[in-house]
């Protein structure tokens, strides 16, 4: 082996090692995460799932040809998780990069970016480099992918619920719900039987246009859904997996809540969206200056007490609020309206790090009432949503009025710290009816095919003090706009993807939401130490190279002179 080495021939032994080495990682890759936050790591469930996977995924990127850098760093980082996916996947993943409507005619062309629009992949106006040393060309760009499965076909908009104002943290943010993105999709094209939800009716839910986006595209699109009427019912059927009761406005009677308190014992989970008070922006417009938001008498205290929350008689306001017209003043005897902050819009946002509201944009509220998680034994809770640390609560009677600020001073009450509007239950939840009931009721629900439970197997449940959260506006010329929108700028918050985490979380077994907890940290530069260091780091990088190949060169000559002094 010494007298192979040393020949002349040495470097086909060096070939063929490298070329059966490159041979063997291609059936046995190895692969080392070396960041802190486990970038390149799939999760568990997202192994799963790609091992699982018994016919081909086709994965189409929409982000190829020349882009600006926030672009190209989101296309490189999808490039990176796709190659990841491919891994475990094998033969059964496959992906590309392509540029929309590259070599199509404008016909051709327009029909493709209309048919991306109606898969739901919102088209971003660039500019970008045509060619080096030309000049600039504007294009449309679809940052998301199309994904086919068994024929079906769905699309992931690699910017939904990320805010766009964000600069590198909203990109940031992006790159961190890659994964949970491309597997969810992937869980859903492989489901052939859909959970089956309820939507409750019966207290003045709304089944209009208002909540359009929430039926349309969520809990028709997802899951197998219906509409029930609470009395049409002797119990809430099993067969819905969760219930969504949206802004209920009449009392609960305690038969209704009967039914639903046995529905949550016998495993069923709510989500509650609930207004205690009465508080509209009609109100608002008709009386023209101020109102008194006053009690629903919804009557479901009790039962929510029970379960481990109370929501408050109370307002709460954030100057951390979404914008409408407001009037400022009078011009020529002409009102001079600009949109500004409106603290009775909260935006709200997640502070726990649980993977629901996680790396998600603002979540819009209106008139939203405080929650106090109170004592409940074997009951767990997390704040999903709370306002900035710059808000106050108006405690009943709480007054709605078009000016709330006025003066400094109402702008130092601004101080209550982060507000809870929406909180998560999980465990073993108590009954309100437990010894409550006599024996001919006990026996009715028996005869109804549901003996009555005292405690609920183990379950979850999600409480939001606001009934608006899954409403959309509806305008004349646009109709229903999609939910989380203000209908003056166009600007759509996270509404939609919290609503979807909420239901996901409550009814999918898989474990892929758990994906939307990674971190991906920023690690920017310091600009303060970078400007002070400059020269010292210039000399590293461009100085000390050529002094160590100098020192190299100088060396290597006085090696190979005193060598061949020593032979003569």
């Amino acid at each position: 082996m010494k007298n192979l080495l040393q020949s002349k021939y040495y470097w086909v032994l060096l070939l063929a090692g490298l070329v059966l080495l490159n041979w063997l990682a291609g059936f046995w890759p190895l692969r080392a995460d070396l960041t802190a936050e486990g970038r390149y790591t799939l999760s568990k469930p997202t192994r799963q799932l790609l091992s699982g996977l018994r016919e081909p995924v086709t994965i189409d990127v929409l982000l190829s040809g020349e882009m600006p850098a926030g672009f190209r760093k989101l296309s490189a980082s999808t490039n990176d998780l796709l190659e990841e996916f491919k891994s475990v996947g094998k033969s059964n993943l496959r992906f590309r990069f392509i540029k929309p409507g590259e070599g199509m005619n404008d016909t051709a062309k327009n029909n493709l970016y209309d048919s991306l629009s109606q898969l739901g992949l919102r088209p971003t106006n660039i500019k970008a480099q045509t060619k080096e040393g030309e000049g600039k060309e504007e294009r449309l760009v679809f940052p998301g992918a199309v994904i086919s499965l068994k024929g079906r076909t769905t699309a992931v908009d690699l910017l939904q619920g990320v805010s766009s104002e964000g600069g590198l943290e909203s990109l940031n943010k992006a790159e961190a719900l890659l994964e949970y993105k491309f597997a969810n999709a992937i869980r859903q094209l492989q489901v052939d039987t859909l959970p089956m939800l309820g939507y409750l009716a019966g207290n003045g839910e709304p089944v209009s246009y208002q909540v359009f986006d929430l039926i349309e595209h969520i809990l028709k699109k997802n899951y197998a859904f219906r509409i029930l009427p609470i009395d049409s019912v002797a119990i809430i059927p099993p067969v819905f997996k969760a219930m969504v009761i949206a802004k209920p406005v009449t009392p609960f009677s305690e038969e209704q809540k009967l039914k639903l308190d046995q529905y949550v014992m016998q495993g069923g989970k709510i989500i509650w969206m609930i207004d205690n008070l009465y508080a509209e922006m009609d109100s608002l417009q008709r009386v023209q200056n101020e109102f008194i938001a006053f009690d629903r008498g919804l009557k479901i205290e009790d039962l929510l007490f029970k379960y481990g929350v109370r929501i408050n008689q109370d307002l709460v306001q954030d100057l951390n609020a979404d914008k409408i017209p407001s009037v400022v003043g009078s011009m020529g005897g002409k009102p001079q309206i600009q949109v500004l902050p409106w603290p009775y819009f909260p935006l709200l946002t997640n502070y726990s790090g649980h993977p629901i509201a996680k790396n998600l944009d603002y979540v819009l509220s209106q008139f939203p009432n405080s929650i106090d998680t109170v004592e409940a034994k074997g009951i767990h809770k997390t704040v999903l949503l709370a306002t900035s640390p710059e808000s106050r609560i108006l405690a009943t009677p709480a007054k709605v009025s078009w000016q709330s600020i006025r003066s400094e001073d109402d702008l130092r009450r601004f101080n209550a710290g982060a507000i809870p509007v929406a909180v998560l239950l999980e465990g073993n939840f108590p009954s309100l009816y437990a010894n409550r009931l006599s024996a001919e009721q006990k026996q009715a629900w028996e005869n109804a095919g549901q003996p009555i439970n005292t405690v609920s197997v183990p379950n979850k449940m999600i409480v939001i003090a606001d009934g608006d959260i899954a409403m959309n506006a509806v305008t004349e010329k646009e109709g229903p706009l999609p939910m989380g929108m203000n209908a003056y700028t166009k600007y759509q918050y996270a509404n939609r993807e919290f609503i979807e985490n909420c239901i996901e979380y409550l009814v999918d077994e898989s474990g892929i939401l758990e994906t939307r907890s990674k971190d991906y940290t920023l690690r920017l530069l310091d600009k303060k130490k970078l400007e002070e260091g400059k020269t010292k780091w210039q000399m590293i990088n461009i100085v000390l190279p050529i002094v160590i190949i100098l020192a190299f060169g100088l060396a290597y000559q006085w090696s190979r002179k005193r060598r061949y002094q020593k032979k003569s």
